[in-house]
């Protein structure tokens, strides 16, 4: 299977489980949340905020899939490798209110070790798709340049 294949099912995976995600925190906020690894329920209306984690990560995925889909896997690289930061603020959120260390290395940790991997395989591949590219032939771009100066120069002469 090629690298790009195996990117491509990469992202894919990603884009759907962030999606999924994503949906069930906006739609059912109390069923997803307790596997985020905090210790406690928030106080209060704090649904809301689990709303809002739930908004965030259809965004990332959105995102992440308009690139997929456009086939700018050089940028998908590079998105992957940045939204990879808020996989490891969420790790560090639940390490910081001594939730489960079990979910914040298992689940959190994980998941954006393995889009940093993902994004790194798709900047090597989109590398190698670069370096196979065959660079313009220059001698053929300034013969044309020396064509165009030669013919302005003669419409300048003809002109006065």
């Amino acid at each position: 299977m090629s690298l790009k294949k195996i990117n491509t099912i990469l992202a894919a995976t990603f884009i759907l489980f962030i999606l999924w995600f994503g949906t069930e925190y906006i739609l059912n906020p109390q069923t997803p949340a307790p596997g985020y690894g905090l210790p406690n329920w928030p106080s209060g209306d704090g649904g809301g905020f689990l709303i809002t984690k739930g908004i965030r990560d259809v965004v990332l995925a959105l995102v992440l899939g308009v690139l997929l889909l456009t086939g700018h896997r050089r940028a998908l690289a590079w998105v992957l490798l940045v939204e990879a930061l808020a996989a490891y603020g969420d790790m560090a959120n639940v390490l910081a209110h001594h939730g489960s260390l079990a979910t914040a290395l298992g689940v959190h940790c994980l998941t954006a070790t393995l889009m940093v991997v993902t994004g790194l395989s798709l900047m090597r591949e989109t590398r190698a798709a670069q370096s196979e590219t065959p660079a313009p032939n220059l001698r053929g771009i300034r013969r044309r340049i020396a064509v165009l100066d030669q013919s302005d120069v003669v419409r300048r002469q003809s002109s006065h």
